[in-house]
């Protein structure tokens, strides 16, 4: 997952928002491309994993050059992430390694299924988020007030009641031992 960048035209987890295709060994890449409300909030390049067709798996290094704490976990430099994006999903899963490849656990956002043309993954943050830790101990809903503030609710009832559902439905299974399942 990318730092937040102040610069849309600047890359978040890439570094550079230039031309994706094929990285070193091989390796295609992919550019993707967060919207919230309407707006970029952030492009970065991350390596294409998998693409069956329903789930897409990049991964991506954090790129915010800083740390940012939540108090629950840290995002650090040298953090890697990789994602997991559904089509057929309202939400996507991230799981966050440390440097030296330490589990630190899951990142889930609540987003529209994602699509994918080329080498350009959109998806559209719904502002729910959801964490799990690396033990399943910690399992904290995140920013239902963003969601609410949102107004999507009001603008779109059928995607707030989808988003809702897959908030629930998320949970769920980040509360079950056989969690990460869902990755494989």
């Amino acid at each position: 997952m990318p730092a937040n960048s102040a610069d849309p035209a600047r890359g978040g987890a890439g570094g550079s928002s230039g031309t994706t295709g094929r990285a070193g060994h091989g390796a295609e890449t992919v550019e993707v491309v967060l919207v919230k409300a309407g707006r970029t909030k952030i492009r970065y390049r991350g390596v294409l994993l998998a693409d069956d067709g329903v789930r897409i798996a990049v991964r991506a290094p954090w790129a915010g050059g800083v740390v940012r704490d939540f108090g629950f976990v840290r995002f650090e430099p040298g953090d890697v992430f990789t994602e997991y994006y559904w089509r057929d999903r309202w939400y996507s899963v991230k799981e966050v390694r440390d440097a030296q490849g330490g589990l630190k656990g899951w990142y889930c956002d609540i987003t529209r299924p994602a699509s994918r043309s080329g080498a350009e993954l959109l998806v559209e943050d719904l502002d729910l988020d959801l964490w799990r830790s690396a033990d399943g101990g910690d399992v904290r809903r995140l920013d239902e007030d963003e969601f609410a503030a949102s107004g999507l609710a009001r603008t779109d009832p059928e995607a707030a009641s989808a988003a809702l559902a897959a908030f629930r439905d998320l949970e769920a299974l980040a509360r079950e031992d056989d969690f990460t399942e869902l990755l494989r």
